[in-house]
C-alpha cells in the first residue's frame, strides 16, 4: 500500500483562520486488488467497487484476469499478482484452479477472498438444492438474454422520439427536456430487459400526441435543477466547440423549460424523478421500483 497527500494544492490546505494556519494534508491509500474470474468478470468488479466506495480515501488499483479456464492461464495471472502485492479476489468455479489460486496467495502471503461463497453457501443452505458448477451461468444464452437484446434494439430505435408510431410497444418511456439523461437511462434499463424509448420536450414544439393516447404504459417525467442543467449543456456546447450564447444555456429560459416540463407532468398525472442528485444507475432503479409498484406491468431483469 502507497499513501499519497490527495491534493499538492497548498491552499486547498489552508486553515479558516488565514495565513499560518494549515490544515493536515489529507491522504490517500492506494492499494492493488486483483481480481481473477473464469467469466466475464463483471460481477467480481462490480463487487470489488461496491466494497471499496465504503472508505473514505481508499483508491483501488484493479487489475482483472477474465475467462481464466486453464492451468496454463492461472499460472500467468499468479504472476502478475506476485509482481504487484494486494488482495485477491475471484470467483472462480472450478476446485482444481481455486485451490492451486488458494495455493499460490497462501505462498504470496496475500488473502485471497472467495467473492460469491458466503451468499451461495447461505442460498443453498436455504433453497437445499446443489450448487452448480457450471462456468458462467449467468451468461447463458437464455431467453432473457435474448429479451435484453430486443431491449437495446428497442432503445436504440426510439430514442430522442424516434420510431413514435409504436409507442405502445415500451414497457416505459421518459419524457425530459434536453439533457436529462434520458437516453443513457434507457440504455441501462435495456440491460435489464425493460423496453424503454424517450421523449425529449423541446420549447415551441408540442409532444406527439401518441404520447398522450397511450393507456397501459408507465411515463415517467425527469426533472432537474435548472444551474445543473445549465452546467451540463454548457459543457456539452463546449464538447462541440460551439461558443455562441443561445437560450439552450440561458437562465431564464431555462427555467422556464423546466416549469413548462413540470406542469405538462403534473397536467397529465405522470410520476416525476428529479435526477439532480442522481448517478443514472439510481434514475434507472427508481423507474424500475415504479415498474414493480404496479405501474407497469413488465419483468425486470437482473443485472
Amino acid at each position: 500500500m502507497v499513501k499519497q497527500p490527495l491534493t499538492d494544492d497548498p491552499q486547498e490546505s489552508q486553515g479558516a483562520g488565514g495565513e499560518g494556519e494549515r490544515l493536515p494534508p489529507r491522504f490517500a491509500t492506494y492499494f492493488h486488488i486483483h481480481l481473477v474470474s473464469d467469466s466475464t468478470g463483471e460481477t467480481l468488479n462490480a463487487m470489488a467497487r461496491a466494497v471499496c466506495a465504503r472508505f473514505t480515501d481508499i483508491l483501488p488499483i484493479e487489475h482483472i484476469y477474465a475467462l481464466v479456464r486453464s492451468t496454463r492461464q492461472l499460472d500467468r495471472a499468479l504472476e502478475e499478482i506476485a509482481g504487484a502485492p494486494g488482495v485477491v479476489m475471484h470467483t472462480i468455479v472450478d476446485p482444481g484452479l481455486r485451490a492451486a489460486l488458494e495455493e499460490g496467495c497462501r505462498k504470496l502471503e496475500m488473502p485471497c477472498i472467495a467473492a460469491l461463497d458466503p451468499v451461495v453457501s447461505a442460498m443453498s443452505r436455504y433453497l437445499g438444492a446443489r450448487i452448480s458448477t457450471r462456468v458462467g451461468a449467468q451468461h447463458a444464452l437464455t431467453n432473457d438474454y435474448f429479451d435484453r437484446i430486443e431491449a437495446l434494439d428497442y432503445a436504440i430505435a426510439h430514442d430522442d422520439g424516434q420510431g413514435g408510431q409504436d409507442l405502445t410497444q415500451a414497457d416505459v418511456i421518459l419524457v425530459g427536456v434536453s439533457r436529462t439523461s434520458k437516453t443513457p437511462t434507457c440504455i441501462y434499463l435495456a440491460h435489464r430487459g425493460v423496453r424503454a424509448a424517450n421523449v425529449p420536450l423541446v420549447p415551441g414544439r408540442p409532444p406527439p400526441q401518441d404520447l398522450f393516447e397511450l393507456k397501459n404504459t408507465l411515463i415517467v417525467g425527469l426533472i432537474t435543477s435548472p444551474d445543473r442543467l445549465i452546467q451540463i449543456r454548457r459543457n456539452r456546447l463546449l464538447s462541440l466547440k460551439e461558443n455562441r450564447e443561445s437560450d439552450y444555456v440561458d437562465a431564464d429560459a431555462v427555467r422556464q423549460e423546466i416549469i413548462a416540463a413540470r406542469r405538462l407532468f403534473e397536467r397529465q398525472g405522470w410520476p416525476v424523478i428529479d435526477i439532480t442528485r442522481r448517478s443514472v444507475e439510481e434514475t434507472a432503479a427508481a423507474v424500475i421500483n415504479l415498474l414493480s409498484g404496479g405501474r407497469g406491468k413488465v419483468e425486470v431483469l437482473g443485472a
